[in-house]
């Protein structure tokens, strides 16, 4: 802003024009006299203190006030002791923002005094700040940072705009037609007339949370009408500040709350695996590509084998992406790639001899032989595990049923109820008690719900992740029609979800495919002609020998 002998000259300035008793804020004033030439100040602050006399002098009547005002944020150093005296209504909503009412006149905008609210009345006015704020037009935009990560700019010639991230959830659905996810969205309000937000539902939040950082310091040395240079976290109807100001070093940094970093952490992890269905649409993978980096990944691992996690992942993606074209697992190559991603995904958790596998004809990594170092990776293992029942791969399964479930508990990119579904599998799996069992799936069940789930978005965790559990539960208590009904249901989920989405995980409901396999062994009366449910997987008739 100013140097100190400049706002010395400032308020000097303005002194003249403030002998009618009234107490006036400077830090509009100040900001256009900062992008202009000292020798022009005289003209602006008699233009600024034009406009204020022109505009309201106070006692309006209540349907005036109601039919004007709007919601306003204002920076928190806006408003010195002698306004907060006439203003007790204010508050602070987040660090260095302070939510008012503002009458909105032809030439000026007044802020709103006790007084004003009192004859108001506080709900009535209330009621209409909202309204008439969201009414105020405004431009949209959408802006790539880094390739990948959306911004929506939201801008006008309004001094308003900025105030709308108080109704973000609102304003978003104005400007695109959709309402943010769960997990809310970071915002910047930089000044008045802009604010910029991304929704939270991907991996690209670390982009957009730096990008959105870098564009408001910009904004908000630029102006005009600086508002704040912070990013904040909009979460169910709450802003939350993310940027920590060193005030002595004049240094800005970004510290997410817990709560928010696990989330950051959960999305990067699941995004990163290809787990979500993203604004981005996915391109069709190419198989010959796919397969010839997964045969290379597989080799290098006698010299690589820190590689094994990423070519179990690239085997995965591989056996997935074959099923675009081969939905029922008719062909040999879609058999091989699964295969193959079930010895690369037992050998990732439990060792394995050195073996071949066979992703054609003519190609035949050799898989070496591993020790049993499970990785702390929760998800991977659901995916292993996931395959080899499919697969009719009772071996690996009880292989896998036994790695240590403290090694997984160290994977802090997942929700309680992942681990607790772990632990509800392997205590299946491992014949345990009954009782243990179902203690197990009742806590995956309650540590499910929104109100504990902070590492991944809702609708991932209902319309995929909880499926499998769902059906679980039908399958223990051996009820088919139960059974049936809830295997319908998951698939519906798993196509709204995905919709015509070409990414690899669209192609196969695995969470899905495995309970059903499950329950077509144990004789329940499974339709072979579902969506998402590879046909000659679930009945078996494309289960071929492994190769050695």
């Amino acid at each position: 802003m100013l140097t100190v002998a400049q706002a010395e000259r400032l308020r000097a300035l303005a002194a003249a024009y403030g002998q009618d008793g009234r107490t006036y804020s400077l830090h509009n004033l100040a900001q256009q006299c900062r992008h202009a030439p000292e020798d022009r100040w005289p003209a602006l602050v008699e233009a600024h203190f034009t406009a204020l006399r022109e505009g309201s002098q106070g006692g309006e009547s209540a349907a005036e006030l109601l039919r004007g005002v709007h919601a306003r944020l204002l920076p928190a150093d806006s408003i010195g002791p002698e306004f907060a005296g006439a203003m007790r209504y204010a508050r602070v909503v987040a660090e260095g923002l302070v939510f008012a009412y503002a009458l909105d006149m032809p030439t000026s905008v007044r802020i709103l005094t006790d007084a004003d609210v009192e004859r108001a009345g506080l709900e009535e006015l209330g009621q209409a700040a909202y309204a008439n704020l969201m009414g105020v037009p405004v431009e949209h935009d959408e802006v790539s940072v880094g390739g990948r990560a959306l911004l929506h700019s939201v801008y006008g010639d309004s001094p308003f705009v900025a105030s709308k991230a108080l109704f973000l959830s609102e304003a978003a659905r104005q400007v695109t037609g959709a309402a943010l996810p769960d997990a809310g969205a970071l915002v910047v309000m930089p000044t008045r007339h802009l604010l910029a937000y991304h929704p939270i539902a991907d991996g690209s939040v670390v982009d957009a949370l730096n990008g959105l950082a870098s564009y408001a310091l910009g904004a908000h040395e630029d102006g005009p009408g600086s508002l704040s240079p912070r990013v904040y976290w909009w979460h169910q109807g709450s802003l939350t500040s993310l940027t920590v100001i060193d005030h002595d070093t004049l240094t800005f940094s970004l510290r997410p709350p817990p709560e928010l970093l696990g989330l950051m952490k959960g999305l990067v992890r699941l995004d990163g695996a290809g787990r979500l269905a993203t604004r981005t649409p996915a391109k069709t993978p190419d198989l010959a590509e796919l397969t010839h980096t997964t045969a290379e990944s597989t080799a290098r691992l006698a010299q690589d084998p820190a590689g094994l996690g990423d070519a179990f992942a690239s085997a995965l993606v591989l056996g997935h992406s074959h099923c675009a074209a081969d939905p029922r697992v008719a062909d040999i190559d879609t058999w091989d790639a699964w295969a193959t991603a079930v010895q690369l995904g037992s050998a990732l958790f439990t060792g394995a001899q050195a073996q071949k596998c066979r992703l054609a004809e003519d190609i035949e990594p050799l898989l070496p032989a591993f020790p049993a170092e499970p990785p702390a990776d929760a998800r991977a293992w659901l995916d292993a595990f996931y395959l080899a029942v499919a697969c009719r791969q009772q071996d690996r399964a009880d292989r896998l049923s036994q790695v240590p479930l403290e090694v997984l508990r160290q994977d802090d990119s997942v929700d309680a109820y992942v681990l607790n579904w772990i632990d509800t599998l392997q205590t299946y799996w491992s014949q345990r008690p009954m009782d243990d069992v179902v203690q197990k799936l009742l806590s995956t069940m309650e540590t499910s719900m929104p109100e504990t789930v902070t590492h991944a978005p809702m609708d991932f965790v209902n319309q995929i992740d909880y499926q499998p559990v769902a059906l679980f539960h039908r399958l223990i208590a051996r009820d088919h029609d139960a059974f049936t009904e809830t295997l319908a249901e998951a698939v519906a989920h798993h196509g709204a979800y995905w919709g015509d989405s070409a990414a690899p995980r669209a192609q196969v409901a695995l969470g899905p495919l495995a309970m059903a396999s499950l329950a077509h062994d144990y004789g329940f009366p499974v339709s072979l002609e579902q969506p998402y449910l590879p046909k000659y997987l679930l009945n078996r008739e494309r289960i071929e020998e492994f190769p050695g």
